[in-house]
């Protein structure tokens, strides 16, 4: 738990070198519609240095991602997890909506555990992602591979 962690101390310290977390417009990801991310002035959707920076530095089979909340639909904008048939990244798929994350995610509390992502199972962190004004705008996520 201890390298999740630490990844996950990584990830939100380099989004926040860029700037505060917001939400501005709309853009295509994976063939769905969602909020643009941004830190700062830095457009995160589609933009894969900061999930690929902290899988580098924290080693192999480190993942990293970062959801936005669309309605009830939190959309992968940026993301090393590999799809299942392993045709490239999982952008514009969506966090399981019964997920054990989500759960405390929607309380505003981070979540850390197993979870079992698009059929792999991976040791996790999920932390909400809030704005300047204290909404959960999406979620950082890091973990590896069991």
């Amino acid at each position: 738990m201890n390298r999740v962690e630490k990844s996950m101390a990584n990830l939100k310290a380099m989004a926040a070198k860029l700037g505060a977390p917001k939400l501005e417009g709309k853009e295509a990801v994976g063939g769905k519609h969602a909020p643009a991310l941004y830190f700062g002035s830095t457009k995160i959707n589609n933009n894969f240095e900061l999930v690929d920076a902290v899988s580098k530095e924290d080693g192999k089979g480190m993942t990293a991602t970062f959801f936005v909340k669309s309605g009830d639909e939190h959309i992968r904008v940026s993301t090393n997890v590999p799809k299942p048939d392993g045709s490239g990244r999982a952008i514009g798929t969506v966090l399981d909506p019964a997920g054990k994350a989500i759960i405390e995610i929607k309380q505003g509390k981070p979540f850390y555990g197993e979870v079992t992502i698009l059929g792999t199972p991976y040791i996790t962190g999920y932390e909400p992602m809030k704005d300047t004004k204290g909404n959960v705008i999406g979620i950082y996520y890091v973990g590896y591979r069991k």
